[in-house]
């Protein structure tokens, strides 16, 4: 299968991903329980600007505005209906956007968790996921996405049955899950079980990884753990702009420009190829990212201590893979250039 997402990877050594979608949309006036799909329909020249910040700013690939796409987040908002068509909008957009740009731009269709629990211990079946996550996928497709981006999955059922949808559709995909649970999933899947759970896949994801969960630092470590399995397949890393806090009745993600750079270059030393960042990352950090990582030479895997003095501490001693240790996390708050 042949793609223009394959084939940057084929020529480039990384790949600057885009930043956060929901942050982006809620400084444009999206409120606190919308539906930002819906936006796609009603305010098309919003999400442009969305799509054309990360372009501006760098960014290799963006992520569709089609996050919660399928028909059971979309029942939220009586919209269950409308699967294919906000998707294909969403998609249609960012291929006018990418198109414009003078330069390769991959469309990558956004679609996350449905949001419901997968069998045995919730009420959806496998089936029924690829359905949902088949539907959406059509819809990318219909409207010109390069690619499907399957991202914050913590379930490996839900995670393959994005998979069989993308084998449905004839769409090469990546995968992301989120760690957010002491190096784990919040389903207990570590990193090492999805870089092995990713091989198995008879319609294998072009590149996998992590998105969103704690911290920086926290991803970084997801990411030597993929690394550690000898994996040759391309691995993501896309962290949040820091750690969210709650100021004066809003998530603020505390993560600075300077600080996203030395992820990104850290990102790049720990095994990851496509590098970007989730919630709280602005165009203003993803310029940052960008030229950090044409600007500074290559260096040696980071120690966890080496990330956790550019970055700061971990929010929990284990990375999933070992017995709980005693102790408390590492908290360091130096910062270097890395």
């Amino acid at each position: 299968m042949t793609h223009l997402l394959g084939e940057l990877l084929s020529q480039r050594d990384w790949l600057l991903a885009d930043g956060a979608t929901g942050t982006t949309l809620f400084n444009m006036g999206l409120q606190s329980g919308d539906a930002p799909e819906l936006w796609n329909a009603d305010h098309p020249d919003r999400i442009v600007q969305l799509y054309t910040g990360a372009v501006d700013a760098g960014s290799d690939l963006f992520l569709t505005n089609t996050f919660g796409g399928t028909a059971a987040r979309l029942k939220l908002h009586d919209a269950q209906n409308r699967v294919f068509e906000l998707n294909k909008l969403g998609a249609e957009i960012g291929r006018e956007v990418a198109d414009k740009a003078g330069r390769k731009i991959v469309v990558a269709g956004s679609m996350g968790p449905t949001g419901e629990i997968m069998a045995p211990l919730g009420p959806l079946s496998f089936e029924s996921a690829v359905e949902m996550f088949h539907a959406q996928a059509e819809g990318l497709k219909a409207g010109g996405a390069d690619v499907l981006w399957v991202e914050t999955i913590s379930a490996p059922e839900e995670y393959k049955a994005a998979a069989e949808a993308a084998r449905l559709a004839e769409m090469p995909w990546c995968g992301t899950m989120s760690f957010d649970t002491a190096g784990r999933t919040m389903m207990g899947v570590t990193s090492a079980a999805m870089s092995n759970m990713v091989d198995t896949i008879d319609h294998a994801p072009v590149a996998f990884g992590a998105n969103c969960g704690v911290g920086a630092s926290d991803l970084l470590r997801t990411v030597l753990g993929f690394a550690g399995t000898g994996t040759e397949r391309p691995i993501i890393a896309k962290g949040n702009a820091g750690i969210p806090k709650y100021v004066d009745g809003h998530i603020h993600y505390d993560g600075t420009p300077d600080l996203m750079a030395d992820y990104a270059v850290l990102a790049r030393a720990s095994g990851a190829k496509i590098i970007g960042g989730c919630c709280g990352t602005t165009p203003e950090h993803l310029r940052s990212m960008r030229e950090a990582l044409e600007t500074r030479d290559a260096r040696d895997r980071p120690t966890l201590d080496e990330i956790a003095d550019a970055l700061g501490g971990f929010s929990s001693t284990v990375d999933g893979t070992e017995a709980d240790a005693p102790g408390p996390a590492r908290r360091g708050n130096r910062r270097r250039r890395a």
